[in-house]
């Protein structure tokens, strides 16, 4: 049995425990500020789309489980919950709970699984995106992997490194069956353009050569298809293809925001580096030393177990648990993976456990922008009426305007608003949306980065869809404008508050 516990411990990679914990603790704690800003004006008690509206429509069955079905939601408790999962998750990104034996972590990332569960289940569209249920199983599979007084157990290891594989061979899958543009070469010629928020950076690698771009998705190919099967073959190989892999998620960091997606990808993938990587690869920072606190060394020496790699038998059990659970798990997603019909960001039970990942099977083309007008004037019909935009955090709107770094945070409404010209623009959010503008609505006007009125309410609020396209380099010398946009129509008339509550 010692020879058994011995075996389970992953004794060359508690730098990669550190990460992993740490990391998708400190995503966690931008996920609950996210939704502290931005949840109550979406789907608040008066929010566009109100949980308590859709309890009652639902009578409670909803897609998950969610402290909110047994606990009545109210804005002050969708607070406390997320206060709750920032003080829980700071406390992991500064080492706390791992001191202590390996229930209390485990205690503390399942805590945050069913806080950030709650929120997701009843998030609707705007918690709709794949990296929320990444999160989700994220927080629960770190969960596992004990504390500094004992080394990580292999089998938590795998199931991590399995997550990564299903993201990116599933991302790879989804494009490879999805649009020709993948097939032949030229995704990424109009990706960074049309990418739902483009970076400050994102222009810039749009006007790369057309040779460049066919390269960016052959390496893209490569990343996805080939390099993840590397993550479990044992010794150097597994790290490098670990390295591959974050060093192509940094490049989708600075080219986009796509939240949190890129971010918690390259932590997961951190859990496939070696202490003896790290080591040869920043000899001088001494990481291989600074994994283990020296709070762990009188416990190591009291149980005689952390040293030699072996796992407490009550934890080999909890982790064999998990282990036969994950193992479990993994059939839905596999299954998945190799259907032709293959779904992308699917969750296959309520928990948000052993999901599909995948993004952009097809990129558009063109990039249609839905701008969104006021105006005091009595008649908006009469020329003289003036329209004021209003402006998005996020989204591009000023032509002018350096897109902005928002990632890892996400801003939802701009988000959303990317969907609309997609064939969504009858979704009930957006129609109650310029309604909240009739009403100058403040904690509406909050997501917002500019309100033209300054707080007046308009007396009409229209909305247009616009083609935009990055300037090249001759015309941004001759405009200064970072984009050039053309009107293709307006999409919902010049509407009044009275005309809306009909």
């Amino acid at each position: 049995m010692p020879d058994l516990l011995a075996v389970l411990g992953a004794g060359d990679y508690t730098i990669a425990r550190e990460i992993l914990q740490r990391g998708v603790a400190a995503l966690a704690i931008v996920a609950f500020a996210s939704t502290l800003n931005q949840f109550r004006p979406l789907l608040g008690e008066h929010g566009l789309l109100p949980v308590p509206a859709l309890l009652r429509a639902t009578g409670g069955r909803l897609r998950g489980p969610s402290l909110f079905r047994w606990w009545r939601y109210t804005d002050r408790r969708l607070v406390a919950v997320c206060w709750v999962g920032i003080v829980l998750a700071a406390s992991v990104v500064v080492g706390l709970p791992q001191l202590g034996p390996p229930f209390v972590p485990l205690l503390v990332f399942l805590a945050l699984w069913v806080l950030y569960l709650s929120i997701v289940v009843v998030g609707q569209t705007f918690y709709g995106f794949g990296w929320e249920m990444l999160l989700c199983e994220a927080l629960f599979t770190v969960a596992f992997l004990g504390s500094v007084h004992d080394a990580p157990p292999w089998p938590v290891l795998i199931a991590i490194w399995w997550l990564v594989f299903r993201l990116e061979f599933g991302a790879g899958m989804i494009k490879i069956r999805g649009g020709r543009e993948w097939r032949d070469l030229t995704a990424l010629m109009y990706h960074h353009e049309t990418q739902p928020m483009p970076g400050p950076l994102s222009r810039q690698a749009h006007l790369l050569p057309a040779w460049f771009h066919r390269v960016e998705v052959v390496g893209n190919h490569v990343a996805q298809l080939a390099v993840p099967f590397l993550l479990f073959v044992p010794g150097p190989v597994r790290s490098i293809a670990a390295g591959v892999i974050v060093l192509t998620q940094l490049w989708l960091i600075v080219t986009g925001n796509f939240a949190w997606l890129n971010w918690i990808t390259v932590v997961l993938a951190a859990g496939a580096i070696s202490d003896s990587a790290w080591h040869a690869l920043l000899p001088w920072a001494g990481l291989a030393d600074a994994a283990v606190p020296d709070a762990a060394v009188p416990h190591a020496a009291v149980s005689g177990q952390a040293a030699a790699g072996a796992l407490p038998l009550w934890w080999a059990i909890v982790v064999g648990a998990a282990s036969v659970l994950f193992v479990v798990l993994a059939w839905w997603p596999l299954r998945n993976l190799l259907s032709k019909r293959q779904l992308m960001n699917a969750s296959f039970n309520r928990f948000m456990l052993g999901n599909a990942y995948g993004a952009f099977g097809t990129v558009t083309r063109r990039r249609i922008e839905i701008v969104v007008e006021g105006t005091l004037a009595d008649d908006p019909d009469a020329v003289d009426a003036e329209w004021r935009e209003y402006g998005f955090k996020g989204k591009p709107g000023d032509v002018r305007r350096i897109p902005g770094q928002f990632a890892p945070y996400h801003l939802r409404l701009d988000w959303l608003m990317w969907f609309l010209p997609l064939g969504r623009m009858a979704e009930p959010w957006f129609a109650r949306f310029l309604e909240r503008l009739l009403d100058a609505d403040a904690p509406t006007l909050r997501l917002l980065a500019h309100d033209p009125f300054a707080g007046e309410r308009p007396a009409y609020v229209r909305a247009s869809a616009y083609r935009y396209r990055f300037a090249g380099r001759a015309e941004f010398r001759a405009t200064r404008a970072r984009w050039i946009r053309e009107l293709e129509g307006i999409v919902v008339p010049p509407t009044g508050a009275q005309q809306m509550r009909r």
